[in-house]
């Protein structure tokens, strides 16, 4: 009996040992195949447009093809719960951004994925901005003016966001509380559905992502009043930032992040990161990022990025609730 039981635990043992090489023989091909790289939303948002930028970089870097495959639904749940479900091999990753990864643990009640636990952050990519936007025909040109008309007609201005977790809808509602301003709210889905409202003049205000809009703006059918973070956006230089016309509180936007499944080996993810340094790194790249409004945040330690996120967690969990939306969905 001791005999069979030895040899059982010997076996074991040399299980463990063989599967603990293959994994780590795994890890150091990675990749050897396609990654699929998963984006919360619909084509023509922020998210979309960084993972675009870099896309063609990244598949230099890794020597496979990465496959974008846009899951929007559910406020961006479908895509993050379908990458924490996965495999922890780094073949399935998400384009993750602030409302994913950390307003929506607040704003719903029954979300099945935990963000901090079941995702493991591999890099911050960018901090896309976004902008107070009005249609032309709002007669405004100043946040100031903009408020004035807004107090002068409360409920009968439309605003759009694209959908309940979205930091335009949480933006446009802490706004309105530190303005004293009643605006009425309409969903839509993605930037695209946002600017197209504007556009059209089925709203007349919306926070939107910067990628979005700029045509417009620069066209002159959409007019832009301030934009979101602490610093200018380089493609529109005159603009103000929320911060400097006395919001403090608007100083992060819209940022990006790659993450994986927890338990992902450290050396995938190290890989990974590897990549995506160079690739944000590369000139073309960022001036494609901030013509388009974003301005590259990477984190180069991958501590600092898992530090980012609980920080990010809690924030938003504050702002949430201070507007009154947390649990609401």
């Amino acid at each position: 009996m001791m005999k069979t039981t030895s040899r059982n635990m010997l076996l074991f043992i040399a299980s463990l040992i063989v599967a603990g090489s293959v994994c780590a023989q795994s890890a150091i091909n990675y990749p050897a195949r396609p990654v699929r790289l998963l984006i919360p939303f619909v084509p023509g948002g922020s998210t979309d447009f960084v993972a675009r930028v870099m896309q063609p970089r990244l598949i230099d870097e890794l020597g496979q093809p990465i496959v974008i495959d846009n899951r929007p639904g559910a406020a961006g749940n479908i895509a993050v719960e379908i990458v924490a479900r996965a495999p922890a091999d780094g073949y399935t990753v998400l384009f993750g951004n602030v409302g994913t990864i950390a307003i929506n643990p607040v704003l719903f009640r029954d979300l099945s994925v935990d963000t901090v636990r079941d995702l493991a952050c591999v890099s911050i990519v960018a901090d896309v901005a976004s902008m107070l936007t009005v249609h032309s025909s709002v007669p405004a040109s100043t946040v100031e003016e903009f408020i004035r008309y807004a107090k002068s007609r409360p409920g009968q201005i439309n605003y759009a966001s694209s959908g309940a977790g979205s930091p335009g809808r949480l933006s446009m509602e802490f706004f309105m509380h530190q303005a004293g301003i009643s605006l009425v709210h309409i969903a839509y889905k993605g930037a695209g559905g946002v600017a197209s409202a504007l556009l059209s003049g089925e709203v007349q205000a919306s926070f939107v992502a910067v990628p979005a809009v700029l045509p417009h703006i620069k066209s002159g059918k959409l007019k832009g009043l301030a934009v979101k973070g602490i610093k200018r956006v380089a493609a529109l230089p005159d603009l103000p930032t929320m911060v400097e016309l006395g919001f403090p509180e608007f100083q992060v936007d819209s940022w990006q992040g790659i993450y994986v499944p927890a338990g992902t080996p450290a050396p995938v993810v190290a890989k990974l990161r590897a990549a995506i340094i160079k690739v944000v790194d590369d000139q073309r790249v960022l001036d494609t990022l901030r013509n388009g409004g974003a301005e590259v945040m990477n984190k180069a330690a991958l501590e600092e990025c898992a530090n980012f996120t609980r920080q990010q967690v809690k924030f938003w969990a504050r702002l949430v609730k201070q507007v009154g939306l947390a649990g609401k969905q």
